[in-house]
């Protein structure tokens, strides 16, 4: 192979290598990989009916923030 081709190819593998390391550190700083409960829910939940009854206490907390904004968000008219 040529001189050129072979510093393309490690130019190009060391932007892509160097991409692939910034968005692991977004992610590790964002907390993309922060899922502390998963396992502990997996065992907890390990049944069909237990797994709704998490789901709709998610969606009732879920609400329960979206009301409480609304509330904070309202202003009377003028």
């Amino acid at each position: 192979m040529s001189d050129w081709i072979m510093g393309l190819m490690l130019g190009v593998s060391t932007f892509l290598g160097a991409l692939g390391l910034i968005a692991l550190l977004w992610g590790l700083r964002t907390g993309q990989f922060d899922d502390q409960s998963k396992f502990l829910d997996g065992a907890r939940f390990d049944n069909e009916e237990e797994l709704r009854d998490a789901v709709m206490m998610e969606r009732k907390k879920k609400e329960a923030l979206e009301k409480k904004k609304r509330e904070n968000d309202y202003r009377p008219a003028d």
